[in-house]
């Protein structure tokens, strides 16, 4: 699997060792490096992750794991007292689709298929969800709610090779996220080093 190394490499060097000692300013730094990885793999392995037969079950599919899932989410952030409303719900919903869109293509283009050319296809989908999880620690929440969507994700893309519904369903996610839990709780979506340092840690 060296393309998911070289990719794990690059994304935890800036969210462990750069970004403390940079800043945001720099992430188009592991952005570009990533974004190399997944068009040489594009162009290697012929998948760009936009079958068009794909689609209308890939959105079927993708509905069917995200309602429950969200529900999930809101009835949480309810429970906690945490549910409230968010402004400018449009932009906010077309950024998360764009950085949605670009994880999902990764996550599931390269991750998935080199992990399921290392193992099969349901132990590949369990590789890659872990890995898609561990990025995100130590961030709890986010760690575990990532973990459960990549597994959906991956077993959804490996029957419906189409990265746009799991980008809806990234993005619908977030925004559940957002608008069920406070930042104390969400740590801000961040993860890595800045997740530590958030309530002024080492």
């Amino acid at each position: 699997m060296p393309l998911t190394i070289a990719i794990l490499t690059a994304v935890l060097s800036y969210t462990w060792l750069l970004e403390p000692r940079l800043g945001r300013d720099f992430v188009g730094i592991p952005v570009a490096v990533v974004a190399a990885i997944g068009v040489l793999n594009a162009f290697r392995t012929g998948e760009w992750g936009l079958a068009p037969r794909a689609l209308p079950r890939g959105l079927r599919a993708a509905t069917l794991f995200t309602i429950p899932l969200g529900a999930i989410i809101l009835a949480a952030g309810a429970a906690l007292g945490t549910l409230h409303h968010r402004e400018n719900v449009l932009a906010a919903f077309g950024g998360l689709f764009v950085w949605g869109a670009s994880q999902q293509w990764i996550l599931q283009t390269v991750i998935l298929r080199e992990a399921q050319r290392a193992s099969s296809r349901t132990t590949g989908a369990i590789v890659a969800a872990l890995l898609f999880g561990a990025l995100h620690l130590p961030n709890p929440l986010l760690t575990m709610v990532t973990l459960v969507g990549a597994l959906g994700w991956c077993a959804i893309y490996d029957r419906y090779p189409n990265i746009i519904p799991l980008a809806l369903s990234h993005a619908l996610g977030t925004l559940a996220l957002l608008y069920a839990f406070d930042d104390r709780i969400i740590g801000g979506l961040r993860v890595g080093y800045s997740y530590l340092i958030l309530d002024g840690g080492p």
